[in-house]
């Protein structure tokens, strides 16, 4: 079998913020495999500044994974365990390898447009006119879920939006979702946590940095809001170290992103840490290209988690891949009258 890798930059058709800064390209390597017969394809998405394995040597673990993909999928998958999505992009192409449709890698009701997926609707950190914009498009699209990006403008500006949602939409109509990213810092945390309850909120991703375990999970334990763990779960790589992290911390969510924690073996870890330990969670996509967000929407939709899930579309990005999956009222299809335009394999 022949392995190969490919770089690609992906770019936004807007600048989009977080509380890290502004997102203008995001970079992608695909994973391509022939056995001479057929092909497989494989996203390896990092965030530059956030994933684990964003280090100089990641296209020289590529070129490792090319050079002994013989190995195959479950002990390549043991050898990266400091390269996720390395992890992810082999177990996708395997798949993709093993199917009769590279594109086509967990058959299912979903695959075959008779369910779908509920997903929340991402509005982006930017000035308040940007993010009001966003918010109202998001409610017209028929979400009912919606999840906004906080820590980056004045706080008083993200609750008057926040209040300006509530006094239009209740609970039982919106549910409402932040990610703060780690912005607030660990003395002001749970002040901003009680301002916050105000608007009755499902729930307030990573609301300060990770590495302060003491200090989450004191904020878990007295939040009025429940907390979900997003960046605190990178780089935790054993499964010894994901159950410590959990019973040190308490949370009542984890967000789990398969390029970021270790590809669908990695994320199937902490679901069963999670369910062992009652607590919740959802799966995000993080940014990936069609092609990676294809595999994550077909997998995520096995799981048969019935709670909106962090799988957005790729209507971000001016030269994406045209595929099959497409977001109506709230909801991901995966329509079987729309193509696939990808020259990659």
């Amino acid at each position: 079998m022949k392995a190969t890798y490919k770089k690609y930059i992906l770019n936004f058709k807007n600048p989009s913020g977080t509380s890290r800064g502004i997102l203008t390209t995001k970079e992608t390597w695909f994973l391509l495999l022939d056995d001479g017969q057929k092909k497989g394809i494989g996203e390896c998405g990092i965030l530059r500044g956030l994933s684990h394995d964003d280090r100089p040597d990641y296209e020289e673990k590529l070129q490792w994974t090319c050079a002994n993909i013989h190995l195959g999928k479950d002990q390549l998958w043991e050898a990266l365990l400091d390269f996720p999505s390395i992890q992810f992009g082999v177990e996708m192409a395997f798949q993709s390898l093993a199917s009769e449709n590279p594109f086509l890698l967990f058959p299912s009701a979903f695959t075959e447009h008779q369910k779908s997926i509920p997903i929340n609707g991402l509005v982006w950190m930017g000035d308040e006119a940007f993010m009001k914009a966003q918010i109202e498009e998001k409610l017209a699209q028929g979400f009912n879920c919606i999840k906004l990006k906080i820590g980056a403008i004045d706080f008083q500006k993200e609750l008057d939006l926040l209040h300006y949602i509530r006094q239009n939409f209740d609970v039982s109509t919106i549910e409402i979702r932040v990610d703060a990213n780690g912005a607030f810092n660990s003395s002001n945390a749970f002040d901003k946590l009680c301002q916050l309850t105000g608007s009755e909120l499902h729930s307030v991703e990573q609301p300060i940095a990770k590495n302060q375990h003491d200090r989450m999970s004191e904020l878990c334990k007295i939040t009025p809001i429940p907390i979900a763990l997003d960046e605190e779960l990178i780089g935790v790589v054993n499964f010894e170290e994901k159950e410590k992290l959990l019973l040190k911390i308490k949370p009542q969510y984890i967000i789990l992103k398969p390029s970021f924690v270790g590809g669908f073996r990695g994320t199937n870890e902490w679901i069963s840490l999670a369910e062992k330990y009652k607590i919740g969670w959802w799966i995000t996509s993080a940014l990936e290209s069609n092609v990676g967000l294809n595999a994550i929407s077909q997998w995520t939709f096995l799981k048969q988690n019935p709670m909106p899930q962090g799988l957005g579309t790729g209507s971000l990005y001016t030269n994406n891949f045209d595929c099959p999956l497409q977001v109506s009222n709230g909801q991901l299809w995966y329509s079987n009258e729309l193509n696939w335009n990808c020259d990659l394999i």
